[in-house]
């Protein structure tokens, strides 16, 4: 038996075109359709338009979940558990939409036709809604001249979480199974806005910028105290030395009048 959902798709296709090989159905390449948890979703049978006497038939897996004429539609609420009552549409091209869509909706849909010799099978996936990420400070690694950050994301499954300083990924790590919480560390001297934590699927993402200076000193405020301390350095050597060359100038003025009077004494 296949062992994941792409094994599956292989195993599906390999008999649909072991049937169109005998005459039965001719199948296209399995299509793949991707949307967010409680957004609708259609997926197209590839018809222009019903047929007299034909009927479209749509099944989930083994389901038989919905059929349609050029007369009516229906609809087996109990098919697959139950889990798409009231929640599928059909058109007149036999399209099926499902509306207000589940996580549990993700799967093989085969559509096919009564009275034509084709199978369409499309994989569909339903992404869970993601979550904004969290930005915490690590006391417990932090100290004076550096901290430590943490970006954090409870209950995701099959996303992405990185820390971005501007375009460029610094880290990141690959969360595939369903985790209560994922966590990613940032050890930095300092930080600035130019930081951010992305959470991210094949079809969305979640941004966390870094813009709380109370988690870790900035580095401006490190450029400001380094700058400041320099600066009262040089000005303190130059009143040194303006000191000094005081202190010379007086002097020398001083001798200079001494010798004049001592002069002025002997003549």
């Amino acid at each position: 038996m296949p062992k994941n959902i792409n094994d599956m798709d292989m195993f599906i296709f390999i008999c649909l075109c072991l049937w169109s090989l005998n005459g039965v159905f001719v199948a296209d390449a399995v299509k793949s359709e991707s949307v967010t948890e409680g957004e609708s979703v259609s997926l197209n049978s590839s018809f222009t338009q019903i047929q007299t006497h034909e009927e479209i038939e749509w099944k989930f897996g083994d389901f038989l979940i919905a059929t349609v004429n050029n007369k009516e539609s229906k609809f087996y609420d109990e098919s697959a558990e139950g889990r798409f009552r009231g929640r599928l549409k059909l058109d007149q091209t036999g399209s099926l939409t499902i509306i207000n869509s589940r996580t549990t909706d993700s799967g093989l849909y085969t559509v096919s036709s009564s009275s034509r010799d084709t199978i369409n099978t499309i994989n569909l996936t339903v992404y869970a809604r993601l979550p904004v990420p969290v930005i915490s400070s690590n006391s417990s690694s932090s100290s004076s001249s550096s901290c430590s950050l943490v970006c954090s994301a409870v209950n995701v499954s099959h996303v992405t979480l990185s820390w971005f300083k501007g375009n460029s990924v610094f880290s990141s790590i690959r969360v595939s199974d369903l985790s209560s919480r994922s966590d990613l560390l940032l050890h930095l001297e300092c930080v600035d806005d130019s930081y951010s934590c992305v959470l991210n699927n094949p079809i969305r993402n979640q941004t966390q910028h870094l813009n709380n200076t109370q988690l870790c000193h900035t580095c401006a405020a490190d450029r400001i105290h380094c700058c400041g301390f320099t600066e009262a350095v040089i000005r303190l050597a130059l009143s040194a030395l303006v000191g000094v060359a005081t202190v010379v100038v007086l002097v020398y003025d001083i001798r200079s009048r001494s010798l004049q009077q001592k002069k002025s004494v002997q003549k």
